[in-house]
């Protein structure tokens, strides 16, 4: 069993009860603003192709990737064994932060696995292959690094990132035994001739490397157990893309509820779980697969998205109206994974973006369409979920958010007074610093990003070429 981390007897938890996008950096900003630096922000699933939004209060905006979005605020981050890294975009986020004067501290787990530029190259193949058939993947090879990993002869972590000559060997085996094997398995092989180039570019591999040496550079390698903090887990995509629970292959490789939760809660030792589940006012989607109840157009001329634009690997937004026994059954799903535990755990709700439903919205309880007014939907949704606590978000930062009762982040910053003058950091963790190298991009390379989930972003116009670049 892992150490306990310090101050850590109760934890609060993010997690998006839809398809993603649900507000997520906005609600764990929320959490930690009142903690700041005794936060932990832990992800716990997902990878690089999340893409949290906060958005301050003084006007500046990031949307989160690999870094925790407590980072604004000051709170360490840390990547667990469930998070798959991904060294090249992390390159690009420590820079973007910089920008904004933000240095994070990072830490990661020795056990997580690593994203190589053949599991993009992968998943973007495929995808093209598969034309009008895609399951709306965003190419940034999340999914084909699970299941590399799967096979140990291919499997790389963390921990395998430090030897460069060993490192440059097995990713001179995946390029040459594991890509043509999985592409044939997928039916993409063989590729064009101008994919086998990029494939076949040596430059492309020993820039990884480079990215790789830098990554290390940014992370501390640790166990949860050697931090001190009060730990808020943020979650990645939503309930209804877990790849147990969604409509297969619509689905992501991850669990996005509770299940990678309970086990580092109970390494950790954490006697309670207080979890925020997060919706939108009305539902959205990125990317192929089912949408209930889906609309031919936003549902309302208020509605603003900045950060899910459309790209070349999921296409546009997709809306639909809310069912709140869709909502209903996938909380109470997730809930039952907890029965057996050992951990008691309680939960709320968070509806967002009910400053864009305009003076009421529509939305499906028990099969009929109902309307209401943007606090009237919210405690119809709170009813149907069974949440005696609700959140209630009117804007895109943390001063729009409205608490029931007491509870949420009155409670945080309680426990962190309580909690924080008593903790010692076991490690310093460092900030991560941009000095990690943004060449220039090869305009000829196919393999510019999207996202992986329906969680996304702007475009990174990430380039997987000699010249590895943003």
């Amino acid at each position: 069993m892992r150490a306990l981390c310090q101050g850590s007897a109760r934890a609060q938890v993010v997690i998006g009860a839809g398809y993603g996008d649900e507000g997520k950096g906005l609600l764990t900003d929320a959490l930690v603003a009142p903690l700041r630096a005794h936060a932990l922000v832990v992800r716990f699933n997902g990878g690089a192709q999340a893409g949290h939004t906060v958005t301050l209060p003084d006007g500046r905006r990031h949307v989160f990737h690999h870094v925790g979005s407590g980072a604004l605020a000051g709170a360490l981050t840390y990547l667990s064994r469930f998070f798959v890294a991904n060294p090249i975009l992390l390159a690009a986020e420590i820079g973007d932060l910089a920008t904004l004067g933000v240095r994070p501290k990072i830490a990661i787990d020795h056990d997580a696995p690593v994203t190589t530029p053949y599991d993009m190259m992968i998943n973007q193949f495929v995808e093209k292959a598969r034309g009008r058939a895609r399951h709306g993947s965003c190419g940034l090879g999340f999914g084909e690094t699970i299941e590399r990993c799967l096979d140990p002869r291919f499997a790389l972590a963390v921990r395998d990132l430090g030897d460069r000559a060993g490192l440059r060997a097995h990713l001179s085996r995946i390029r040459a035994e594991w890509l043509p094997r999985r592409l044939a398995s997928l039916r993409a092989w063989p590729i064009e001739a101008a994919d086998a180039a990029i494939v076949g570019s040596d430059g492309v591999l020993e820039h990884w490397l480079d990215d790789a040496e830098a990554f290390l550079g940014a992370v501390t390698v640790c166990e949860m157990g050697g931090l001190a903090g009060v730990l808020v887990f943020e979650g990645a995509q939503g309930l209804m893309l877990d790849q147990h629970r969604g409509a297969f292959p619509y689905v992501t490789r991850s669990n996005t509820g509770l299940k990678n939760v309970l086990a580092l809660a109970s390494e950790a030792e954490i006697a309670h779980l207080d979890v925020v589940y997060a919706t939108r006012a009305h539902v959205t989607r990125h990317g192929a697969g089912p949408l209930a109840h889906e609309l031919d157009r936003p549902p309302s001329a208020a509605v603003v998205d900045a950060t899910n634009i459309a790209n070349p690997w999921q296409g546009r937004l997709r809306f639909g109206t809310l069912d709140l026994q869709i909502l209903a059954s996938a909380i109470a799903a997730d809930l039952a994974d907890a029965a057996s535990s050992g951990i008691a755990v309680s939960h709320r709700l968070a509806v967002t973006c009910l400053d864009q439903i305009g003076a009421a919205m529509d939305f499906v309880d028990n099969g009929e369409v109902r309307r209401a007014s943007p606090e009237g939907l919210a405690a119809a949704a709170a009813d149907a979920v069974g949440a005696r606590r609700l959140m209630t978000s009117f804007g895109p930062t943390r001063d729009t958010i409205c608490v029931s009762q007491e509870g949420g982040m009155r409670a945080a910053a309680s426990t962190a007074n309580r909690t924080t003058a008593s903790m010692k950091p076991i490690l310093v963790i460092p900030e991560a610093r941009s000095a990690i190298r943004d060449p220039a991009p090869d305009p000829g390379s196919p393999l510019r990003s999207g996202r992986d989930d329906t969680n996304t972003t702007e475009p990174i116009r990430l380039v997987v070429s000699a010249g590895v670049g943003q």
